[in-house]
């Protein structure tokens, strides 16, 4: 991995008392471009909904997952995930008829919803902790809608810039370290120096050179980084526990309408995944007796 693609990197300003952590995704991302089949004009907004799912990782312990979702208007969901070892995947879907988005996140309407959750595994590895926050859209973009829920929900100054093309997803996340610092203007120092981010140098430069433009004279404190992959949790086993949640009948049903196929395509991904009338028999026989498995590609 060179130092420019697919990293993850956290750092702190400990004069100015401010975290950050900056993010880059190209091949990945354009992996998950590639097998979401985004709309087109809803492509910018998944890439950055993509960065910041990723940055978020970085702002609390993350040992299982962080998703954050978005539905208002003419979007019907968004969702961005990533996992603790560097996974990310995500989609959009607009409602039908819908080709376009508003030019501002606050007009999605009354019951637009952003979503951000947390996902942490059990201490036996099931029984897993999940948290969720929500909150209406409250910036004309992404970012800063991002940064009135962490004011709101968590009562944490944050500054957050998202760009995306179709060759890069990016992001930088700077948040005033809780308690009290020596230094009482070095959040908006870093705030300031924040501003001077432009979109074209999130697209060109290494997370480590951003960070380096901007913030060389507050001695920044590298805390290492991190590599990032496209990653789908869909599995044949996964798909074989949703059919066999649906029950025998309406699994034999999608057979028929399938022509002696039932075929489950992944979102995510576009894997897809095909069982005939013997593979279903093969299911149910295999669980007689057992309870299903619960349902749902998570």
């Amino acid at each position: 991995m060179s130092s420019s693609d697919d990293t993850l990197l956290r750092f702190l300003l400990p004069s100015a008392g401010v975290r950050g952590v900056a993010v880059r995704l190209d091949a990945s991302w354009q992996t998950l471009a590639e097998r979401s089949c985004p709309p087109a004009a809803t492509v910018e907004l998944l890439g950055q909904a993509c960065a910041a799912s990723v940055l978020l990782t970085a702002h609390v312990k993350i040992k299982g997952r962080l998703s954050l979702q978005l539905r208002g208007g003419p979007i019907a969901t968004l969702f961005a995930e990533c996992t603790a070892d560097g996974a990310i995947r995500g989609i959009v879907r607009l409602r039908e008829g819908e080709t376009v988005l508003p030019p501002d996140l606050r007009m999605l309407g009354k019951d637009a919803l952003l979503a951000i959750t947390i996902e942490n595994p059990g201490l036996t590895g099931h029984d897993g902790r999940r948290q969720v926050g929500m909150v209406r859209p409250a910036g004309a973009r992404l970012d800063a809608a991002l940064e009135a829920y962490f004011l709101q929900s968590e009562q944490l100054h944050t500054r957050l810039h998202l760009a995306c093309n179709t060759e890069v997803a990016a992001g930088l996340l700077l948040q005033k370290l809780p308690g009290s610092s020596d230094d009482a203007d070095g959040y908006p120092r870093a705030s300031a120096l924040f501003e001077t981010l432009r979109d074209d140098e999130l697209f060109t430069l290494a997370p480590m050179e951003i960070v380096h433009r901007l913030f060389h004279e507050e001695a920044p404190q590298l805390l290492g980084e991190s590599g990032l992959h496209f990653g789908c949790s869909c599995s044949r086993e996964r798909v074989a526990d949703v059919l066999i949640a649906l029950g025998r009948e309406e699994a034999e049903a999608a057979v028929a309408a399938g022509g002696g196929q039932a075929i489950v395509d992944c979102e995510f991904c576009g894997q897809t995944y095909s069982f005939d009338a013997d593979a279903i028999a093969a299911l149910f026989a295999r669980q007689a007796g057992a309870l299903p498995g619960a349902p749902g590609l998570q």
